[in-house]
């Protein structure tokens, strides 16, 4: 047995973690009706840290999903709305000056909702 085979998961070991996803599915799968296999491509995406472009008419729940998602997996969700007055410091963030209690003035940096684990834009 060589260093790459001993690495291999077996099935045992993966057992935990196919519990856990099942779980995740059936709790999407009670939140939003109908949309099994949308469920499925999207926990793969999130589990595969990949980028997921979810496009569809007005309504047809996509902002619902990505809210469920996040709510299920306990991630921290934020939504940027594009409008024609979006300035770069809105979806980055931007410093700000702040005086301390000893009187001491320091630019501290205000994250925007970029910095987050679920984005809805």
């Amino acid at each position: 047995m060589d260093a790459q085979t001993a690495k291999l998961l077996t099935p045992e070991d993966m057992q935990p973690a196919t519990e856990r996803i099942s779980k995740v599915l059936q709790q999407l799968d009670r939140i939003l009706l109908g949309r099994s296999p949308l469920h499925k491509m999207v926990l793969i995406g999130v589990l595969s840290r990949g980028h997921i472009l979810l496009e569809g008419l007005p309504g047809l729940g996509k902002t619902a999903l990505v809210k469920a998602l996040g709510e299920v997996l306990k991630l921290d969700f934020k939504r940027i709305q594009f409008t024609p007055d979006l300035m770069p410091s809105d979806i980055l963030g931007t410093h700000i000056l702040q005086e301390s209690e000893r009187g001491k003035r320091e630019m501290v940096f205000q994250s925007g909702p970029v910095f987050t684990n679920i984005l809805l834009a």
